[in-house]
């Protein structure tokens, strides 16, 4: 055991005890961040089909959000919008698709 000499400085009744609640908090406040900050987990928990939530974007901080890209629901298809205001569609395709296409 490397850290054997720790317990002649924690006794084993504290030092155990304290980190198993360490493990327990940590587990908590990562399970209530991805609760919080994701949409498709409500989805998953209720039931629905997971993606009929909230539309996805991606926005930078540094760029407006006139130049966010947006996922058209129920396709593969992304708008994107570029800084000068122009817009671009672009088709996303799964690997398994491109592999028969080649």
């Amino acid at each position: 055991m490397n850290n054997a000499k720790m317990w002649l400085v924690v006794k084993p009744t504290v030092g155990i005890p304290l980190f198993l609640g360490a493990v327990a908090v940590g587990s908590f406040a990562v399970h209530v961040a991805v609760l919080s900050n994701t949409t498709w987990v409500a989805d998953f928990l209720s039931g629905k089909p997971i993606g009929s939530g909230a539309m996805a974007s991606l926005v930078l901080p540094e760029v407006g959000a006139e130049s966010a890209s947006y996922l058209v629901p129920g396709s593969n298809n992304v708008l994107i919008t570029m800084p000068d205001g122009t817009t671009a569609q672009a088709v996303l395709t799964l690997p398994q698709e491109m592999a028969a296409l080649n």
